[in-house]
């Protein structure tokens, strides 16, 4: 009987569309597939916790997906990680329960978003420059009113086809780093596009863009044209995925 082995995947997301399969170009999803073909002779689906988009990084992507070989899973690791492109790392290999499902068995979800204070040629793929000084505590301000359930449809991109905007935030927050800040959030689930469309909102409101008063009714408007712009890919990160 196959095994169901859960998958933790570390990738820089800079040169792929995405983590699902497109036919436009590389997918984190595809390359793994692939390399689970080259090794075993199977080609099972890999299901994602999460469908990141194009240029988005990820330290604690989760994967499930059945195996009838029964090779060690440590020996399993090093042998995917030996033929998957340098761009993408499996961290970790275990065998799970029948019925744990990467997507539906979580209960939790962690992005942080990155950004420079300072132009720099080594964080540029990994954090987004932004050229503004920006008030942390106004945007922190912002952002512990998120917290808590809400609907979040001004936060998600318009042809988003999902039975309902609502997600439950658990914890949100901006922090400084050594390089600049850093945007924490975490929530039972996320819009397509939501976190990058928070940070980009929240970052007109820390540089004087948006003022708090006009950023308090943006959530109730449940429309994407009443928030900000978009932040860029490259300072997004998925973190880490929780299960019960």
């Amino acid at each position: 009987m196959p095994r169901n082995l859960k998958l933790t995947v570390e990738y820089d997301g800079t040169d792929f569309v995405g983590w699902q399969f497109q036919l436009n170009g590389r997918s984190v999803q595809e390359e793994i597939q692939k390399s689970i073909l080259r090794i075993t002779g199977e080609e099972p689906d890999v299901i994602g916790a999460g469908r990141t988009d194009s240029g988005v990084h990820a330290v604690g992507q989760v994967a499930h997906c059945k195996i009838a070989k029964d090779t060690p899973v440590e020996e399993f690791r090093h042998s995917l990680n030996g033929v998957l492109p340098e761009d993408i790392v499996i961290r970790s290999i275990e065998v799970v329960p029948e019925n744990f499902h990467a997507r539906y068995s979580a209960v939790e979800r962690k992005y942080k978003y990155f950004i420079a204070m300072d132009r720099s040629a080594v964080n540029r793929r990994y954090r987004w420059w932004t050229k503004y000084k920006l008030d942390i505590t106004m945007m922190n301000r912002c952002a512990e009113t998120i917290i808590g359930e809400h609907d979040f449809g001004s936060y998600c991109k318009s042809q988003s086809e999902v039975p309902h905007h609502r997600c439950k935030v658990k914890m949100a927050g901006w922090e400084t780093d050594p390089d600049g800040l850093v945007f924490t959030i975490s929530a039972d689930r996320f819009l397509h596009g939501m976190v990058r469309a928070l940070v980009g909102t929240m970052v007109n409101v820390g540089r004087g863009y948006t003022s708090e008063e006009e950023y308090s009714v943006i959530l109730d408007a449940k429309d994407r044209t009443s928030a900000g712009f978009t932040a860029p890919p490259n300072g997004l990160f998925l973190w880490e995925i929780i299960y019960p």
